[in-house]
C-alpha cells in the first residue's frame, strides 16, 4: 500500500513527537539519551525527506538569498572543520547542524502537506507534555511533604532532565504555546479554566526551577508581542496573569504550608534572583580570546570544548560560541539571516494583527517561544543541548510552513536541492556512527573523566564534553 504525501506526513509527525515526548521520560532524561533521541529525529527527517515529503508541495522552503547563506556558512564550517586540531569532532558539530536544519525542514513540509488540524495536534501535544510534568512535580511535591523530612531540596522536585537549565529551556519554548488556547474564540469556557490553571502550574515550575534565562526569555518575549496588535497583549496579559498565579501557589506551598508543616526549603528561587554571572565571566573571556586569535575561520566547530576549563564546554552565549568556534563571518551571516527571518514574522504578524484567523494565533505565540530561546541563548546554552535544539529545528519549521509568503517551483535550484539530500545523507550516517562507536561507553568515559579530573561532567555533543585529549 503507498501513502500519500499528507499520510507520510503524519507517519513522521507521529514518531517525532512519541521521540520527544520519550526523551524528557525520568529513565530517559539523561543528556546522552536525549542526544540518540535526537539522532532518531534525524533519521526520521531524513526518511521523510526521501520518501518524498519535502519535494511534492510545490514550494520551496527558502528563498534565494537565504539559501546562498546557508551554503557560504555550511561551506565557511567545513573548511574550519578542516583547519581544526580535532577535525572529526569538528566535523560532527558540523553533521549536527546540518540534521537540525533537516529535521526543521521536515517539520515545516509536513506542516505546508498538511491542515490547521497539524496545529491542533501540535497544542495537543504541547498540553499533553506540561500535563504530564506538572503531575510530575505534583507528585515531587507531595511525596516531600508527607516523607517527614525537616528539609527540602527545591532542585529534586524537578525530574526528566539532567540539569535544571536545560528544564527551564524547555519551559521557555512551551510557555508561550500554552497561551494558544486561551487566545482562540472557540474554547469553551471550562476549557479555557483547566489551560490557565495549567498555564499557572507551569509558571510555579518555571519559578521554582528557577532558571534566570526562562525569565529573561519570557520578558523579551513579552516586549516584542505588546506591540504586536490586540492578540498580542492578549497573550501577554494572559502570561502576566499566569505568572501572578504561579506566584501565589509557590507562596502558599512553599512558604505558608512548607511553614505549617515545619519544614525548611533551600535552593529557593529567591537565592537565584542576583545579578552574578555563576562562573559565566571566564568562559565568556575565554571565547573572546579565542575570536581575538583566530577571526576568520574559529578554532572549528565544538572546539570550545577542546580548551579545557573548569566551568563549562562552551560559552553560555550563542554569538560568542559561533564565533569562537566557527569565525566572525560565519556569525555574521548567521545573525543576519536570523534578523532577517525575525523581521519577516514580525513584519507578517503586524498585518495579521487583527484577524481572527487561528493560524495566526499560532504563528504569534511560535513567535514568543523564538524570541524567548534566542533571549535564553545570550546567557544559556540552548543551541548546544539536544532537547532544546530538537524544539528549536520544531518552532522554525512550524514557522517557517505558516509564512504566507512562499517561493514558486518554478524557482527551486536542483542542484542546491540534490546537494542538500546527499549532505542530509551523509550527516545522519555520521552521526548514527559517532553513537553507535561512543553509547555503549558511555558510563566507563564518565566516570574516568571525573576520576582523573575530579570535578563535574561538561556537557557538549555527550554528556562527558571535553574533547580536549588531555583532560579525556
Amino acid at each position: 500500500m503507498t501513502l500519500s504525501v499528507q499520510q507520510r506526513g503524519r507517519v513522521f509527525l507521529t514518531v517525532a513527537l512519541a521521540l520527544l515526548m520519550l526523551c524528557i521520560t525520568p529513565s530517559f532524561s539523561g543528556h546522552d539519551w536525549q542526544r540518540s533521541v535526537q539522532i532518531g529525529v534525524g533519521l526520521c527527517s531524513l526518511l521523510y525527506g526521501l520518501s518524498g515529503g519535502t519535494a511534492r508541495c510545490g514550494q520551496r522552503l527558502v528563498d534565494t538569498p537565504t539559501a546562498s547563506a546557508l551554503v557560504i556558512i555550511l561551506g565557511l564550517g567545513l573548511g574550519s572543520s578542516w583547519l581544526a586540531h580535532q577535525p572529526l569532532w569538528a566535523l560532527t558539530e558540523w553533521a549536527l547542524l546540518i540534521t537540525c536544519g533537516a529535521i526543521a525542514a521536515a517539520f515545516a513540509m509536513v506542516r505546508r502537506n498538511g491542515d490547521e488540524t497539524l496545529d491542533r495536534r501540535l497544542m495537543l501535544f504541547v498540553l499533553l507534555l506540561c500535563l504530564i510534568k506538572s503531575l510530575q512535580y505534583g507528585h515531587a511535591v507531595v511525596l516531600t511533604f508527607t516523607s517527614g523530612a525537616s528539609t527540602l531540596d527545591m532542585g529534586r522536585l524537578l525530574s526528566g532532565f539532567s540539569n535544571k537549565r536545560f528544564y527551564g529551556q524547555f519551559q521557555t519554548f512551551t510557555l508561550p504555546l500554552l497561551a494558544l488556547p486561551l487566545l482562540l474564540p472557540t474554547t469553551s469556557r471550562v476549557v479555557r479554566g483547566l489551560v490557565f490553571a495549567l498555564l499557572c502550574t507551569w509558571w510555579l515550575i518555571a519559578i521554582s526551577g528557577g532558571t534566570r534565562g526562562t525569565w529573561l526569555g519570557m520578558g523579551a518575549a513579552a516586549m516584542v508581542l505588546v506591540f504586536l496588535g490586540v492578540w498580542g497583549r492578549r497573550w501577554v496579559a494572559w502570561q502576566l496573569a499566569a505568572l501572578g498565579g504561579g506566584l501565589l501557589f509557590y507562596w502558599l506551598l512553599f512558604s505558608v504550608l512548607a511553614q505549617q508543616l515545619g519544614v525548611q526549603a533551600f535552593n529557593v528561587a529567591q537565592e537565584r534572583l542576583t545579578a552574578s554571572l555563576s562562573g559565566r565571566e571566564v568562559i565568556w573571556w575565554q571565547a573572546w580570546e579565542m575570536i581575538r586569535e583566530r577571526p576568520l575561520l574559529g578554532f572549528g566547530p565544538m572546539h570550545f570544548a577542546d580548551i579545557a576549563n573548569p566551568v563549562a564546554t562552551h560559552p553560555h552565549q550563542a554569538i560568542l560560541q559561533w564565533a569562537s568556534e566557527w569565525g566572525v563571518p560565519s556569525t555574521l551571516c548567521v545573525m543576519v539571516l536570523a534578523l532577517r527571518g525575525l523581521w519577516a514574522t514580525l513584519r507578517v504578524q503586524q498585518q495579521r494583527a487583527q484577524t481572527q484567523v487561528s493560524t495566526d494565533r499560532m504563528r504569534l505565540c511560535l513567535f514568543a517561544a523564538l524570541i524567548g530561546a534566542l533571549s535564553q541563548s545570550m546567557v544559556d546554552g540552548v543551541i548546544v543541548m539536544p532537547n532544546s535544539q530538537l524544539w528549536l529545528a520544531l518552532v522554525v519549521g512550524w514557522l517557517l510552513a505558516l509564512h504566507p509568503q512562499r517561493t514558486p517551483a518554478s524557482g527551486a535550484m536542483p542542484l542546491l536541492h540534490r546537494a542538500w539530500r546527499v549532505l542530509t545523507v551523509l550527516a545522519v550516517a555520521g552521526l548514527i556512527y559517532v553513537g553507535c562507536r561512543d553509547l555503549p561507553h558511555t558510563t566507563e568515559r564518565n566516570q574516568h573523566y571525573i576520576d582523573r579530573v575530579k570535578t563535574h561532567l561538561q556537557p557538549r555533543f555527550w554528556a562527558q564534553g571535553v574533547i580536549a585529549r588531555e583532560a579525556r
